[in-house]
Protein backbone atom coordinates (compact mmCIF):
# COMPACT_ATOMS: atom_id res chain seq x y z
CA UNK A 1 0.00 0.00 0.00
CA UNK A 2 2.81 2.42 0.94
CA UNK A 3 4.54 1.75 -2.40
CA UNK A 4 1.29 2.45 -4.28
CA UNK A 5 0.91 5.77 -2.44
CA UNK A 6 4.49 6.79 -3.28
CA UNK A 7 4.05 5.88 -6.95
CA UNK A 8 0.76 7.79 -7.07
CA UNK A 9 2.40 10.84 -5.49
CA UNK A 10 5.26 10.71 -8.00
CA UNK A 11 2.94 10.69 -11.01
CA UNK A 12 0.80 13.45 -9.46
CA UNK A 13 3.88 15.69 -9.17
CA UNK A 14 4.95 14.83 -12.70
CA UNK A 15 1.51 15.80 -13.96
CA UNK A 16 1.61 19.11 -12.11
CA UNK A 17 5.00 19.98 -13.63
CA UNK A 18 3.89 18.89 -17.07
CA UNK A 19 6.78 16.44 -17.22
CA UNK A 20 9.23 19.34 -17.67
CA UNK A 21 12.89 18.56 -17.14
CA UNK A 22 15.65 20.74 -15.74
CA UNK A 23 18.32 21.33 -18.39
CA UNK A 24 21.76 22.95 -18.28
CA UNK A 25 22.22 26.24 -20.15
CA UNK A 26 26.02 26.33 -19.75
CA UNK A 27 28.39 23.44 -20.51
CA UNK A 28 31.10 24.77 -18.17
CA UNK A 29 33.66 24.86 -20.99
CA UNK A 30 32.55 27.32 -23.66
CA UNK A 31 29.92 29.88 -24.63
CA UNK A 32 28.28 27.41 -27.00
CA UNK A 33 24.56 28.22 -27.09
CA UNK A 34 25.19 31.87 -26.18
CA UNK A 35 26.03 35.06 -28.09
CA UNK A 36 26.74 38.63 -27.04
CA UNK A 37 25.95 42.19 -28.08
CA UNK A 38 27.72 45.34 -26.94
CA UNK A 39 31.34 46.14 -26.11
CA UNK A 40 31.70 44.23 -22.83
CA UNK A 41 33.94 41.16 -22.68
CA UNK A 42 32.72 37.65 -21.81
CA UNK A 43 34.84 34.55 -21.31
CA UNK A 44 34.83 31.15 -19.62
CA UNK A 45 37.33 30.68 -16.81
CA UNK A 46 37.57 27.49 -14.73
CA UNK A 47 33.95 26.53 -15.41
CA UNK A 48 32.67 30.06 -14.76
CA UNK A 49 31.25 32.73 -17.09
CA UNK A 50 33.07 36.01 -16.43
CA UNK A 51 31.76 39.32 -17.74
CA UNK A 52 33.31 42.75 -17.41
CA UNK A 53 34.60 45.94 -18.93
CA UNK A 54 38.39 45.67 -18.60
CA UNK A 55 38.44 48.83 -16.50
CA UNK A 56 36.47 50.89 -19.03
CA UNK A 57 33.07 51.85 -17.62
CA UNK A 58 31.88 52.94 -21.07
CA UNK A 59 31.74 49.31 -22.11
CA UNK A 60 28.50 47.46 -21.54
CA UNK A 61 26.83 44.46 -23.03
CA UNK A 62 24.55 41.46 -22.82
CA UNK A 63 25.38 37.79 -23.13
CA UNK A 64 22.23 35.96 -24.19
CA UNK A 65 21.02 32.47 -24.87
CA UNK A 66 20.37 31.48 -28.47
CA UNK A 67 17.23 29.64 -27.37
CA UNK A 68 14.05 31.45 -26.33
CA UNK A 69 11.83 30.67 -23.36
CA UNK A 70 8.36 31.85 -22.37
CA UNK A 71 7.44 30.41 -18.97
CA UNK A 72 10.35 28.98 -17.02
CA UNK A 73 12.10 28.30 -13.72
CA UNK A 74 15.74 29.46 -13.90
CA UNK A 75 18.50 28.80 -11.36
CA UNK A 76 22.06 30.13 -11.30
CA UNK A 77 24.83 31.34 -9.02
CA UNK A 78 26.46 34.76 -9.21
CA UNK A 79 29.29 36.74 -7.65
CA UNK A 80 29.71 40.47 -8.30
CA UNK A 81 32.29 43.22 -7.83
CA UNK A 82 31.77 45.67 -4.97
CA UNK A 83 32.89 48.72 -6.96
CA UNK A 84 30.61 51.77 -6.78
CA UNK A 85 27.36 51.57 -8.73
CA UNK A 86 28.62 48.87 -11.10
CA UNK A 87 25.78 46.39 -11.58
CA UNK A 88 24.60 43.40 -13.53
CA UNK A 89 21.31 41.66 -14.08
CA UNK A 90 19.35 38.85 -15.68
CA UNK A 91 17.07 39.85 -18.55
CA UNK A 92 13.87 37.84 -18.88
CA UNK A 93 12.28 37.19 -22.30
CA UNK A 94 14.71 39.57 -23.98
CA UNK A 95 14.64 40.23 -27.72
CA UNK A 96 17.29 38.21 -29.61
CA UNK A 97 20.10 40.52 -30.71
CA UNK A 98 18.70 43.55 -28.90
CA UNK A 99 21.12 45.71 -26.93
CA UNK A 100 18.47 47.50 -24.91
CA UNK A 101 16.28 46.00 -22.22
CA UNK A 102 12.97 44.79 -23.66
CA UNK A 103 11.24 43.37 -20.60
CA UNK A 104 11.70 42.53 -16.96
CA UNK A 105 15.15 42.45 -15.41
CA UNK A 106 16.25 40.87 -12.15
CA UNK A 107 18.86 43.42 -11.15
CA UNK A 108 22.08 42.32 -9.43
CA UNK A 109 24.08 44.88 -7.48
CA UNK A 110 24.86 46.41 -4.11
CA UNK A 111 22.15 47.73 -1.84
CA UNK A 112 24.51 50.46 -0.59
CA UNK A 113 24.64 51.81 -4.15
CA UNK A 114 20.84 51.53 -4.53
CA UNK A 115 21.41 48.70 -7.02
CA UNK A 116 19.36 46.05 -5.24
CA UNK A 117 18.81 42.42 -6.12
CA UNK A 118 15.22 42.98 -7.21
CA UNK A 119 12.84 43.33 -10.16
CA UNK A 120 13.15 46.27 -12.55
CA UNK A 121 11.62 47.59 -15.74
CA UNK A 122 12.25 51.31 -16.37
CA UNK A 123 11.68 51.69 -12.61
CA UNK A 124 11.74 49.44 -9.57
CA UNK A 125 8.82 47.02 -9.58
CA UNK A 126 10.03 45.31 -6.41
CA UNK A 127 13.27 46.25 -4.61
CA UNK A 128 13.59 42.72 -3.29
CA UNK A 129 16.66 42.53 -1.04
CA UNK A 130 16.47 46.29 -0.43
CA UNK A 131 18.48 46.20 2.79
CA UNK A 132 21.15 43.98 1.20
CA UNK A 133 20.80 41.50 4.06
CA UNK A 134 20.50 38.29 2.03
CA UNK A 135 23.16 38.79 -0.65
CA UNK A 136 26.65 37.67 0.37
CA UNK A 137 29.28 40.21 -0.79
CA UNK A 138 32.10 38.77 -2.93
CA UNK A 139 30.75 35.24 -2.41
CA UNK A 140 28.62 32.93 -4.50
CA UNK A 141 24.88 33.64 -4.27
CA UNK A 142 22.12 31.33 -5.46
CA UNK A 143 19.40 32.98 -7.55
CA UNK A 144 16.14 31.35 -8.63
CA UNK A 145 13.71 33.08 -11.00
CA UNK A 146 10.27 31.73 -11.87
CA UNK A 147 8.38 33.50 -14.66
CA UNK A 148 4.86 32.39 -15.59
CA UNK A 149 2.99 34.92 -17.67
CA UNK A 150 3.05 38.27 -15.85
CA UNK A 151 3.86 36.61 -12.51
CA UNK A 152 7.54 36.86 -11.54
CA UNK A 153 9.00 35.27 -8.41
CA UNK A 154 12.59 35.51 -7.22
CA UNK A 155 14.49 33.72 -4.47
CA UNK A 156 17.94 34.79 -3.27
CA UNK A 157 19.93 32.21 -1.33
CA UNK A 158 16.72 30.27 -0.72
CA UNK A 159 14.71 33.24 0.57
CA UNK A 160 11.77 34.71 -1.35
CA UNK A 161 12.48 38.36 -2.22
CA UNK A 162 10.10 39.10 -5.12
CA UNK A 163 6.51 38.00 -5.79
CA UNK A 164 5.18 40.39 -8.40
CA UNK A 165 2.33 40.23 -10.91
CA UNK A 166 2.28 42.94 -13.57
CA UNK A 167 -1.27 44.40 -13.63
CA UNK A 168 -0.92 45.58 -17.24
CA UNK A 169 1.88 43.68 -19.01
CA UNK A 170 3.05 44.64 -22.48
CA UNK A 171 2.59 41.77 -25.00
CA UNK A 172 6.36 41.42 -25.49
CA UNK A 173 6.89 41.09 -21.74
CA UNK A 174 4.99 37.81 -21.60
CA UNK A 175 6.03 36.46 -25.01
CA UNK A 176 8.91 34.04 -25.52
CA UNK A 177 12.38 35.60 -25.45
CA UNK A 178 15.98 34.84 -24.58
CA UNK A 179 17.72 34.91 -21.19
CA UNK A 180 20.28 37.73 -21.03
CA UNK A 181 23.16 38.49 -18.67
CA UNK A 182 24.11 42.14 -18.36
CA UNK A 183 27.27 43.97 -17.34
CA UNK A 184 26.92 47.73 -16.91
CA UNK A 185 29.26 50.45 -15.67
CA UNK A 186 27.08 52.99 -13.91
CA UNK A 187 28.34 56.50 -13.15
CA UNK A 188 31.87 55.75 -14.32
CA UNK A 189 32.26 52.58 -12.28
CA UNK A 190 33.62 49.56 -14.16
CA UNK A 191 33.58 46.08 -12.67
CA UNK A 192 33.10 42.35 -13.15
CA UNK A 193 30.45 39.71 -12.59
CA UNK A 194 30.68 35.91 -12.53
CA UNK A 195 28.03 33.26 -13.19
CA UNK A 196 27.85 29.49 -12.96
CA UNK A 197 25.43 26.60 -12.44
CA UNK A 198 22.79 27.60 -15.00
CA UNK A 199 19.77 25.31 -15.18
CA UNK A 200 16.31 25.99 -16.56
CA UNK A 201 12.99 24.19 -16.50
CA UNK A 202 10.78 25.10 -19.46
CA UNK A 203 7.30 25.45 -17.97
CA UNK A 204 5.74 26.19 -21.37
CA UNK A 205 6.01 22.53 -22.38
CA UNK A 206 2.59 21.00 -22.83
CA UNK A 207 0.71 24.28 -22.34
Amino acid sequence: MRMMILVSAFFSLAALSGGAEKIALFDGKSLEGWHSVGSAKWRVENGIIVGGQDGDSRKSGILMTKKSFKDFDLELEFKIDEHGKYNSGVYLRHGPGEGRQRGYQVNIGRGAAEEYVGLHYKEWLDKGDERDEIRKPLKWNHLRIRAVGAHIQVWLNGKAIVDYTDPDPQPEHVAAGVIGLQTYGAEGHAGWVKFKGFTITDLSTGR
